[in-house]
């Protein structure tokens, strides 16, 4: 195969991470689906009905089980301002008497826990199908099915369905034609920034008007009299208004009290309007929220929500006369008033299963929820033949799942508690001790082989785990050893080695691909296998073939290396890079990391001798100033509230920076008699009003943003004349850099002046708190780090040379073999230029750019938590829920320092006379020692904290060295005319 060159390296490496990347869904989460089963159905007394005839589920979106029943000082504002007593304003009350009051003398209460990613899609997936989706649906979207599953709406005779277009949608997609009836606001309705009560109020509304309809309609009324029938409440306010003003804000305790007199109401007109008591009630949430007001990952906050279920067909509340009841030993319910009531802690899934029962219907197919038997009001031979018909339900699914796994697998090795169909036996036992009236025995062997069955299920989803991780595992390291080998040959050898192949080693590897592909084939496996399979297969046959040019770049680079202090140096060197890269990896879950080692890195010049400090005095005391800053932002809260004077600061900050500029910019290009540096022609007065507007553009998105936030605060929504301003300052100071081309300069501080002040307006208006702080130190740090490596070089660089280096050009260059001399030639217009092969120091650079890469994420916020997104920001931008378009603002600022860096890091590889893309493809030879450790620290047990946070771990990790390509072809583009010495 013909080798690679950099353009082909590069786009290789974003292909290979991207599929790479998708790999942990394909390992770790298997989708849950089994197809070809039937639905199971309860086995009743003879001519017993189901325990109601309906069904109320309100699912308050967003609710934390906390926050549902703690006290709290009365958040509503009150009717007379007039009447407003200070005294009784501190006073606490229940914010959901209504539903206390259920729990207290009607009905069952306890927490049910939700499993990650803790969004809405699945939640609600959990509670209503009773299986846990495929957590790789992700990335198909949640609005459309990637999958179409049973649910409990699906089983009933109708469903009808009031609140949100991203929830609703969905269950009636999967749904037999014109069962479930759905009545949705608007997209436009879902406005972050005004009063969200009114979602939940317009649901209560439709549904009054329903029932009102109904008095008028015969059809109608019949229609709702049937049995079997369903009514969903989503109450989208709470997730709405938590997101903006926080769950602990007196804007989401007041919603609650909303939802609480909503939820009466409508029981109260259900309850009058059928007058028979055949309704069943469901009250919980699909998720909670965090106290900065985001979900997604496993934190407690996010995965404990309310269920409190009453009516018929549900038991009463069960109460401890002494003592503390059992449920609460976990101490989380210790402030909730109600230690003398037991708690039924449940899963998510188990609703559905509670739900089926309750209303007479078939569970769901593939549902793994267990039926909470403490919910339910019924006897124990009820009770004891719903828990066996839950049991058969899951046993179904273990069995048409292991046929699959048995037709596919070239050899299978069965599940050990239920070879030889022990399970059959069981179920035997269980109708055995019904038939003999032992019920508590039943129920107890039921759920014992349900538990048993799911964990056979596990062993299903995980049983090509070892073939996976080894295929999977080799591709990455292959991946390292080949980037390794590539940037040798490329920029060491300076492409001169030639590839060594044999017969031999032609039909091994071919022989292993056939091999890899063969199993693939007979296992039905998906095409992803075989992009898995080829990888690894085509990285080592390459690093096989071009050994030579590794061993020859090992001699070449090493060469310096020839006594036994020079091999302990080494090995120290290699030790310490070893170490900062496990320091890297540790810092996802420490990001006081970066402060020791930003506090580390003031004293690195000193390495380099006296006489080096005394000539660059002035650089180092920057470049200490920069590293002492950087060390500050990884010790403060990664969970940040908005802060509009310190937003204020830092754009005043960056606008004066720019003034400064432009009053002592031809200063700046004045050469210093000491300086070896070329400096280019001082920029003309057309380029000076461009930047000016430029600076100008900075100050009016700070007017704009703080124009902004005061009117949302006021609760007066977005004004239209801030988001048309705010767009405007946003695509104007994207598109105003173009313009300097008409005015060209070709000094490299002149163009990441010119890219400092384009993203600054962007992020000054995504910005809440420090983070504007962080943009410009992190770029005054960056431009010192540049500074500083291109003076170390020329120190530690022969300076007798005969003449002065050739001026390099970034521009396209076709690059002419040279032999394995110290330089090789490009031509570009005719004009030949040299580049210097990479050196071991040169590691330490590309090291560099991995640690300031990583500290862009980590120093203001933890990105490693998918929660830890505020949509504080965006909501000035697009005040509408939208999660692609706010999603795509949030990382477009995510992204800017990135776009920055990438800049900095492609002047370096010039002004270090090294050809293109070197020190970039030197970094993606390193990025994936990250990647690795990550893969192996992935879980799919334990807490829902630990496995969401693996998942996001490995995610970025894998997605840095697609990031570190696209930021080179960035390179290019951001600093194409550049001129360097």
């Amino acid at each position: 195969m013909a080798r690679l060159g950099r353009v082909g390296f590069l786009t290789l490496a974003v292909v290979f991470h991207l599929i790479y990347a998708y790999s942990i869904f394909d390992i770790y989460f298997v989708s849950p689906i089994v197809s070809g089963m039937s639905p199971f159905h309860v086995e009743r007394e003879p001519e017993s009905e189901p325990p109601a005839q309906r069904l109320m589920l309100f699912v308050a979106d967003g609710l934390r089980a906390d926050k549902a029943f703690q006290a709290f000082p009365d958040p509503s504002p009150p009717a007379d301002p007039s009447d407003l007593d200070v005294s009784s304003s501190d006073r606490t009350i229940r914010l959901a008497p209504f539903i206390r009051s259920k729990v207290l003398s009607e009905g069952t209460f306890g927490v049910s826990h939700t499993r990650v990613p803790t969004e809405s899609r699945p939640g609600h997936v959990a509670l209503i199908a009773g299986l846990y989706e495929d957590v790789s649906a992700v990335t198909t979207g949640w609005k459309l099915n990637p999958v179409n599953f049973d649910s409990v709406f699906n089983r009933s005779r109708h469903t009808w369905s009031w609140g949100s277009p991203d929830i609703l949608p969905m269950f009636a997609e999967g749904a037999v034609p014109g069962r479930v009836d759905t009545e949705m606001y608007s997209e436009e309705a879902e406005d972050f920034t005004s009063d969200a009560v009114q979602l939940d109020t317009w649901v209560f509304d439709r549904v009054k008007g329903l029932f009102e309809a109904a008095r008028e309609d015969p059809e109608l009324d019949a229609k709702l009299r049937e049995d079997k029938v369903v009514f969903f409440l989503h109450l989208l306010g709470l997730d709405t208004t938590g997101h903006f003003f926080r769950p602990y804000s007196k804007e989401y305790l007041h919603n609650i009290k909303v939802v609480d007199q909503g939820v009466q109401e409508i029981s109260r007109l259900v309850e009058e309007f059928y007058g028979d008591g055949k309704t069943a009630f469901v009250f919980t949430a699909d998720h909670g929220m965090s106290d900065w007001g985001s979900h997604g990952d496993g934190h407690p906050d996010n995965t404990r929500t309310p269920l409190v279920a009453w009516g018929s067909g549900v038991a009463g509340p069960k109460t401890s006369e002494q003592g503390i009841a059992p449920g609460h030993e976990d101490g989380f319910s210790a402030d909730w008033g109600l230690d003398h009531i037991q708690r039924h802690d449940v899963a998510q899934a188990d609703v559905a299963a509670l739900m089926a029962y309750l209303v007479g219907l078939d569970f769901p197919v593939n549902s793994v929820g267990r039926l909470p038997l403490e919910y339910i009001d019924a006897s124990p031979r009820e009770k004891a033949l719903a828990a066996f018909a839950n049991t058969q339900e899951v046993l179904e699914m273990y069995r048409i799942k292991e046929e699959q796994k048995r037709a596919s697998a070239l050899r299978y090795v069965p599940y050990e508690p239920f070879a030889e169909d022990k399970h059959y036996a069981t179920l035997s036992v269980v109708q055995g001790l019904i038939a003999a009236g032992s019920y508590d025995e039943a129920i107890v062997q039921s759920f014992d082989l349900l538990s048993v069955a799911l964990e056979g299920l596990r062993y299903l989803q995980t049983y090509d785990w070892l073939f996976l991780r080894t295929i999977v595992t080799l591709g990455y390291l292959g991946w390292i050893a080949y980037a390794l080998t590539t940037v040798i040959d490329l920029h060491v050898l300076h492409g001169t080695a030639e590839a060594h192949r044999t017969v031999a080693s032609s039909m091994f590897f071919s022989s292993v691909l056939v091999a890899l592909f063969s199993v693939f084939f007979y296992q039905g496996s998906s095409v992803r296998y075989y992009l898995y399979g080829i990888f690894p297969v085509f990285f080592w046959e390459e690093v096989f073939a071009r050994r030579k040019a590794f061993l020859a770049g090992r001699q070449i680079l090493f060469a310096h290396v020839t006594s036994f202090t020079g091999y302990l140096s080494l090995g120290i060197q290699f030790f310490v890079f070893i170490v900062i890269l496990q320091a890297l990896v540790q810092s996802y879950f420490h990001r006081e990391i970066y402060t020791v080692c930003f506090l580390l890195a003031v004293f690195w010049p000193f390495l380099y001798g006296l006489t080096f400090l005394s000539q660059h005095v002035l650089l180092i005391a920057s470049w200490a100033l920069g590293c002492a800053l950087m060390s500050t932002f990884t010790l403060l809260p990664a969970n940040k509230v908005e802060d509009i004077e310190t937003l204020t600061f830092s754009a005043l900050l960056i606008f004066f920076t720019g003034i400064l500029y432009l009053l002592f910019e031809d200063m700046i290009y004045q050469p210093h008699q000491s300086s070896k540096e070329w400096f280019g022609p001082v920029t003309s007065y057309g380029s000076r009003i461009i930047m000016g507007m430029q600076v100008g553009m900075v100050l009016l998105s700070l007017i704009v943003t703080r124009s902004s936030v005061a009117s949302i605060q006021a609760k007066q929504g977005l004004p239209l004349g801030n988001q048309v301003v705010g767009w405007a300052v946003v695509v104007a100071s994207l598109i105003l850099p173009f313009f300097h081309r008409l005015y060209p300069n070709s000094h490299y501080l002149h163009r990441l002046m010119i890219l400092f002040l384009t993203f600054a307006p962007t992020f000054i208006i995504l910005t809440i708190s420090y983070e504007g702080l962080f943009y410009f130190v992190f770029c005054m740090t960056l431009v010192t780090w540049v500074r500083l490596e291109h003076a170390i070089y020329v120190h530690t660089t022969d300076s007798k040379r005969e003449e002065p280096p050739r001026m390099v050009s970034n521009e396209p260059a076709t690059q002419k073999a040279a032999g394995p001399a110290v330089t090789a030639t490009a031509s570009v217009a005719g004009e030949t230029y040299q580049y210097r092969r990479l050196s071991v120091s040169d590691a330490r650079v590309a090291l560099f750019f991995l640690f300031l890469l990583q500290s862009a994420f980590f120093s203001t916020g933890n990105i490693a938590s998918i929660s830890s997104f505020s949509l504080d920001s965006v909501a000035r931008l697009i005040p509408v829920f939208n999660p692609f378009s706010q999603g795509a603002l949030l990382i477009f600022k995510l992204l800017v320092p990135f776009a920055i860096i990438s800049a900095n890091l492609g002047i370096l590889n010039r002004r270090l006379q090294v050809a293109p893309s070197a020190l970039f493809m030197g970094v993606m030879a390193i990025s994936d020692v990250l990647t690795l450790n990550f893969f192996f620290m992935v879980r799919d047990e334990g807490s829902w904290l630990d496995i969401g946070t693996t998942i996001s771990h490995f995610c970025i990790a894998s997605f840095m060295c697609t990031f570190v390509a696209v930021l080179e072809f960035l390179s290019e583009v951001f600093i194409s005319g550049v001129e360097f010495a």
